[in-house]
């Protein structure tokens, strides 16, 4: 059964979005920090949930981007955020129940960033996420000590096979168990199980550009000095988390037109 979604969003706090809720269920996970209401551009990250939109990059410089710091301009259905080299237009909408996003970056041709629609979920211990199976995908340091295998020294990432690279079962996004764990799968597109309850997420992007779903299982492991559970399933254009990283096909790129857009589709079933 079509369980139709809907969005809250706080344009004074870097766009984010607050809801996504249907059925009698929040999907989104929140908590509340004082920080957050404090930042400016080039702060640190502050945790508080929800969706945040990270672009130009997710991890490297600026933290978490550009865009969440930032306040955006506009309605809750049509709103736009001005950053250092690009400006973002996000116009959400429905469509046969389900939540989506269209985007539209304008920058100069050339310009090379990732994005991620930092979603953190609020799941169950027995939740699950399904992608097809063999999907490659990257794994990054802070999951080193779970693998079966050494981590090379320097590497930034591993490249490995959903569901369980180097022995790690990541689809599983269980109770807190003191580890984290974050990875970028090459698909559009991704399912969270969680009991009778379905969420798909997607992404739509022009041919070319690469797409992938990052998924950040921190499950207690994350920060040091307050560890907490936190479930990220994060629809993405690009394949790596800092931009600063990315080969020459691992980053969307702003076409000679100046603008690219894309979209994110959020549906829910019932089962």
């Amino acid at each position: 059964m079509v369980i139709p979604l809907s969005a809250r969003v706080d344009l004074a706090r870097g766009g984010r979005w607050t809801s996504l809720a249907g059925g009698g269920r929040e999907w989104l996970w929140s908590r509340p920090d004082p920080a957050r209401d404090e930042v400016s551009p080039g702060s640190a990250f502050v945790d508080a949930g929800g969706l945040e939109e990270c672009v130009p990059t997710v991890r490297g410089r600026p933290d978490h981007g550009d865009a969440w710091s930032r306040p955006w301009t506009g309605t809750a259905a049509h709103a736009t955020v001005t950053c250092d080299g690009f400006e973002l237009t996000r116009t959400i909408g429905a469509e046969a129940g389900a939540v989506v996003a269209t985007y539209r970056l304008s920058a100069d041709p050339g310009f090379r960033f990732v994005w991620s629609a930092h979603a953190l979920l609020d799941l169950g211990e027995k939740a699950r996420l399904v992608a097809p199976h063999g999907t490659p995908l990257r794994i990054y340091p802070e999951a080193a000590p779970l693998l079966d295998t050494a981590w090379p020294p320097g590497a930034p990432y591993l490249e490995g096979h959903w569901p369980a690279p180097f022995g790690l079962e990541l689809d599983r996004l269980g109770p807190a168990d003191g580890s984290a764990a974050g990875a970028v799968l090459r698909c559009a597109s991704v399912r969270v199980e969680d009991g009778s309850d379905v969420l798909d997420l997607r992404v739509e992007a022009p041919p070319g550009v690469p797409v992938g779903t990052a998924l950040w299982r921190n499950l207690g492991g994350f920060p040091d000095h307050a560890p907490y559970r936190s479930i990220g399933v994060e629809p993405m254009l690009g394949t790596v988390f800092d931009v600063a990283e990315a080969g020459p096909d691992d980053a969307a790129q702003v076409p000679a037109s100046g603008e690219l857009t894309w979209r994110l589709v959020v549906a829910a079933e019932r089962m």
